[in-house]
């Protein structure tokens, strides 16, 4: 398997996608492309004492960044190393990308470049939380449609489905509708609408859920729109900060506390390893007709070979495959419009 992966995207490029490319290539058997400035590659890799045996590297100009239209990585920014990376994908070079840059310009070229499966609608970031008992849910749309219609949310309810299936081993995924109550006359038209879709859709359906279940293990997809869905994201985040930095006043306040703390260190790893998104590593933008993959823009070398570790996962089950046969079978017909 050959994975191609943005040299430059992320604010610890390159030397940490290197080192992350390195670490994919011992433990998981894989070949990675590097993208971007080869001279400086090299310079990175021999400075970081990293083997170049199945890492190879493909000549990029320059990076698009947050402040670059999004749409220039199509032309004027094609030669870029998230441009290249993306078009190496579409060519058939590589099996999935990865990139930790833009998310809009990712979001872009992996729907434009790489192309939807076709009758998909919109493409979606499907981030993986983590939940009570050390599993994880995923949310879609994480933030690439901030408006969305009945018909795009009962896609996305298929596709996450169908990734959870093949990433986590989930035989029949427990789909949730996010809402502000549980009650069948409760939410906007939006939800209304979408649960009557989702109630005849082939899916582990439970109709609408409060967000304050999910956490709990409520549902193992999460659907939404992305404004609703990157705002419960980051409320999540920012929980999920406040509770780490609770625990360690807790336990760092006098020498009993820290005493106890010895007696939990192995739990309080663990705990503290399921709220690190470096656990995951990346967010499959789903319904493109390629894997594409979102890493975290401050990613390290342990969150970049999460990346490579999902997109290993996603390709050997066929997850898009799956997610074409599913879309197809609904027959709403192709996409008519641009992202």
């Amino acid at each position: 398997m050959k994975i191609v992966i943005d040299g430059f995207g992320g604010d610890n490029a390159p030397d940490e996608v290197l080192k992350g490319a390195a670490l994919a290539v011992k433990e998981l058997g894989i070949e990675v492309i590097v993208t971007g400035e080869v001279k400086i590659l090299e310079e990175r890799m021999a400075a970081l004492g990293i083997s170049s045996d199945k890492i190879s590297f493909a000549a990029a100009e320059g990076v698009i960044t947050t402040e670059d239209n999004p749409k220039s990585i199509l032309k004027e920014k094609s030669k870029t190393s998230m441009g290249v990376a993306f078009n190496m994908l579409a060519e058939g070079q590589a099996d999935a990308a990865i990139s930790a840059g833009s998310t809009a310009s990712i979001v872009i070229g992996g729907t434009m470049i790489g192309k939807r499966i076709k009758g998909v609608k919109r493409t979606a970031l499907v981030p993986l939380m983590p939940c009570l008992g050390g599993k994880r849910y995923c949310v879609l749309d994480g933030g690439a449609n901030l408006d969305c219609r009945p018909e795009m949310l009962l896609q996305f309810a298929i596709m996450g489905s169908c990734f959870m299936k093949a990433t986590m081993g989930i035989e029949n995924p427990r789909v949730g509708l996010l809402n502000i109550g549980t009650e069948d006359e409760k939410g906007r038209e939006l939800e209304q609408e979408t649960k009557k879709l989702l109630e005849k859709a082939p899916i582990n359906f439970l109709g609408f859920v409060e967000a304050r279940e999910v956490p709990l293990g409520g549902v193992d997809v999460l659907i939404t729109d992305g404004f609703t869905g990157n705002v419960f994201l980051k409320a999540c985040e920012g929980m999920g900060a406040l509770m780490k930095d609770a625990l360690k006043s807790i336990f760092y306040a006098n020498l009993k506390t820290k005493l106890g703390a010895l007696c939990v260190k192995s739990q309080l790893k663990d705990f503290m390893a399921q709220m690190d998104y470096k656990t995951i590593g990346g967010s499959p933008l789903l319904g493109t007709a390629k894997p594409v993959f979102k890493a975290h823009g401050a990613s390290d070398e342990a969150a970049f070979f999460g990346a490579f570790r999902q997109a290993k996962l996603f390709v050997e089950n066929n997850a898009i495959d799956e997610m074409t046969k599913a879309i197809a079978s609904l027959n709403i017909g192709e996409a008519s419009e641009n992202v």
